[in-house]
């Protein structure tokens, strides 16, 4: 038996949430109502989830960025579902953190940036990755 979840939309569609690749697409921006202030805006989650590119096990971590805006702000539903359609992505975690910098800088051009992945042990050791991103 299937749920019936066709009278919802606020939640959004499996093929959005659970798309077979990382999707920078999905990611949205608004404007920034004061660019010429630096001030830092953070988003984290700790419900991360990618698969390794070797096992095909998961990994977990928590994803935390860090950023003086420029023009725009990151929409944090956006980043959300962004950070979700990672669910089936066959990356090291060093490349995931590179990436997910490279695609937010992309859309929201900030001043700075830094994202940290913190990722969970498995097989006893736990790995943490910062990237950082300056004009």
């Amino acid at each position: 038996m299937q749920d019936d979840v066709s009278g919802l939309t606020h939640l959004g569609q499996a093929e959005t949430l659970y798309p077979d690749r990382a999707d920078a697409s999905l990611l949205e921006v608004f404007p920034n109502l004061y660019p010429d202030r630096n001030y830092h805006v953070t988003l984290e989650t700790q419900e991360f989830t990618s698969l390794c590119p070797k096992t095909g096990q998961p990994d977990f971590g928590t994803i935390s960025v860090r950023y003086v805006p420029g023009a725009s702000i990151i929409e944090s539903k956006s980043f959300k579902l962004y950070l979700f359609s990672f669910r089936q992505e066959p990356s090291f975690m060093e490349t995931l953190t590179n990436r997910i910098l490279d695609d937010l800088v992309a859309i929201c051009a900030p001043r700075r940036m830094t994202v940290v992945g913190a990722f969970r042990p498995r097989g006893g050791v736990g790995i943490t990755v910062e990237a950082t991103y300056q004009e």
